[in-house]
């Protein structure tokens, strides 16, 4: 009787429930897959579908519509897509692909959808901003006039950055691009710049080394690791420069200054046309599709220096660029040197001579220049990079064996001190009232006398005794950012004690 009695409170208990509850008719878009392969999905039955919406899997795979037909909508995987097969079914979600934005990704590695790859905990994001937008209109944005210190006295002095500059790094393959970039990364941690790091298409090794090299030299909890790695799906390496735009944004529109690393676009490129041809897009110049500029366009606009009334942040961009055989005139390099705002040439023969970092002085510019180029160094680097290439030209005529004379001479032996300054070796930056000191050095002549083995000996007393001996002269040329009579003053004194200290050893041998 007890059993009985409990089944009919419950089946009663049911019926109140049903009487309570108000169903609501719900629309669902349902679709199923064609064809799936190579990262790529072919759906029928979403009519509704439009250009870049995201597309749901039964088993959770993300896609992205990237194609729309009559008949069936082209869509790339954001993911493996291992649990899907043809006649799988497909949801039409209405949205745009979106990422996590906000203070709780800093120091975190995460996928270009959100996913963190650290394995800490969730990530806690203020919000999910879309990975495409607009870029700033003119009227939002300001002049490029604040310095963004590199830390390496080649790019520094000669190729001046500038905080919302669009600044492309190019070169073969393994010629230290990536290194120029984490470098740059390094040099942020005593900044107030956010670094936002982009691996498109890389080698797990290399994505590893670089957060390595971050944490171990650099402030990595004020950083972002945005992987598309090359183990990932296509469509994972397609948006995670955009993704990684979206993150820069957010702290850009607080007022804050982002550096936005893109590592690298070649590859980008290549994965779009990959996924283009698979998708059947027609195929233009060396089989890119005919958008392959606009691609690049939209996303480096992005970065950008806010005007006063927008909050006044910056987003500068460091897309790289791989080059074959040093060919510029390709279709990929010649088209992101259009875009942005100057280049960093990294030749490979200067690689292999041991000059690193081995920028190309002459084939590098910044299109932005002196403007932004802190007073201390432009004090000092008005004919800097004149004076380099006459160098490198004079260097040229005499390995025939022309005879020079002693003018000649004295500007070979000077050039060749300055070419030893500019060496550095990778993750470590040097700070600026270090630049300032050695460009000093060697615009005053001081280490002209010095013979050449004895350069490296004197950058080392140099950086060694610079902060402990000058501690004034260091904190103003940081601070302010300009060099006073005074402080040049304190450094040529530095100079000299060091190069006294060097000359008797140079004699005795």
């Amino acid at each position: 009787m007890a059993l009985e009695r409990d089944a009919k409170d419950w089946i009663e208990r049911a019926r109140q429930r049903l009487d309570e509850a108000q169903p609501e008719p719900e629309l669902r878009r349902v679709g199923r897959v064609e064809l799936i392969g190579d990262g790529v999905a072919r759906v029928a039955g979403l009519p509704h579908t439009k250009l870049d919406e995201l597309l749901r899997f039964e088993d959770g795979t993300l896609g992205l519509a990237m194609t729309i037909e009559e008949a069936a909508v082209g869509c790339i995987l954001l993911s493996s897509g291992e649990g899907i097969s043809a006649g799988s079914e497909v949801y039409g979600t209405g949205e745009v692909a979106r990422v996590p934005v906000g203070e709780g990704l800093l120091g975190r590695v995460i996928s270009p959808i959100g996913e963190p790859l650290d394995d800490g905990d969730a990530i806690k994001c203020e919000r999910m901003d879309p990975v495409e937008r607009p870029a700033p209109g003119i009227v939002d944005r300001d002049l490029v006039t604040e310095p963004l210190l590199t830390g390496m006295t080649v790019i520094d002095a000669m190729i001046p950055l500038g905080r919302g500059q669009r600044q492309l790094i190019i070169g073969d393959r393994k010629t230290g691009k990536t290194t120029i970039a984490i470098d740059t990364i390094i040099n942020q941690r005593d900044s107030d710049v956010i670094c936002i790091y982009a691996a498109i298409g890389q080698k797990a090794s290399t994505v590893a080394r670089v957060i390595k090299a971050v944490r171990e030299h650099g402030a990595a909890e004020r950083c972002v690791f945005v992987v598309g790695g090359a183990d990932d799906a296509p469509g994972a390496q397609w948006i995670a420069p955009y993704a990684a735009c979206a993150i820069a944004e957010y702290f850009r529109d607080q007022g804050r200054h982002a550096l936005l690393v893109l590592d690298d676009l070649t590859k980008h490129a290549i994965v779009y046309r990959q996924l283009s041809l698979i998708l059947r897009n027609p195929p233009g110049r060396e089989a890119y599709p005919g958008d392959v500029f606009y691609l690049h366009a939209r996303l480096l606009e992005r970065a950008a220096k806010l005007s006063q009334e927008n909050g006044g942040g910056s987003l500068t961009a460091l897309p790289m660029a791989e080059t074959q055989a040093g060919n510029l005139t390709a279709y990929i390099p010649t088209n992101l040197i259009s875009i942005t705002d100057g280049q960093v040439y990294l030749e490979p023969k200067l690689f292999y001579e041991g000059q690193k970092p081995a920028v190309n002085v002459g084939m590098s510019v910044s299109r932005v220049g002196g403007k932004t180029q802190a007073g201390a160094i432009k004090a000092l680097a008005d004919t800097l990079k004149l004076d380099y290439a006459q160098f490198l030209e004079l260097e040229v005529f005499t390995r025939f064996g022309a005879m020079a004379d002693e003018r000649t001479t004295k500007k070979i032996e000077h050039g060749r001190r300055l070419r030893a300054i500019l060496k550095q070796d990778e993750y470590a930056p040097l700070p600026l009232s270090l630049q300032v000191a050695l460009l000093l050095a060697v615009a005053e002549g001081k280490i002209d006398a010095l013979p050449l083995a004895d350069v490296g000996k004197f950058r080392e007393a140099l950086a060694a005794r610079l902060p402990a001996e000058r501690p004034r002269a260091v904190t103003e040329i940081n601070e302010t950012n300009q060099l006073s009579e005074e402080a040049r003053a304190a450094l040529l004194e530095l100079v000299e004690s060091c190069v006294a200290d060097l000359t008797p050893e140079a004699g005795e041998g």
